[in-house]
């Protein structure tokens, strides 16, 4: 005897899957989203802080700040021999540009501006006193509110 129960799925249920996965990817995609981003800010802010580190090896050497931009200049991209001007260090996908805002003889405002898929982001700096932020409004200011690296 032939068995006539065809076996398988049926065009509803099919639907009814694709409608489930679709509505669980329209909400885990903005977080990975999200994630991905604050996962390359965090790197970032590693790297300016040795960014900074690099500054104060440049002040050791060379008791001032200023000059430690391209061609002996006080702002702009790093001199190569001071530090690189991308972040990450590797790869060839470059999220944040590296800039010396200011220096001078006893002082400096390191940024890092988002680049790439990461643009829109709001930068990060890093001053010689100390502070840290990130214009997470991303309105070219940092408030008093954003001199920290907490990603709240």
């Amino acid at each position: 005897m032939i068995d006539s129960k065809a076996h398988g799925f049926t065009l509803i249920e099919i639907m009814i899957t694709l409608a489930i996965v679709g509505i669980i990817s329209s909400i885990a995609y903005p977080s990975y989203v999200a994630y991905v981003e604050r996962t390359r800010r965090s790197e970032c802010q590693g790297v300016i802080s040795n960014f900074a580190l690099a500054m104060e090896r440049f002040f050791a050497a060379n008791s001032t700040y200023a000059g430690a931009a391209n061609g002996g200049a006080n702002t702009g991209t790093p001199a190569v021999s001071t530090f690189v001007s991308k972040c990450p260090l590797d790869g060839s996908q470059v999220y944040y540009t590296l800039s010396i805002q200011a220096a001078s003889a006893s002082s400096y405002t390191l940024r890092a501006t988002p680049a790439g898929v990461q643009a829109g982001n709001g930068y990060l700096e890093v001053r010689s006193n100390g502070q840290k932020g990130w214009d997470r409004d991303n309105d070219g200011a940092l408030a008093a509110d954003e001199l920290n690296w907490l990603d709240r």
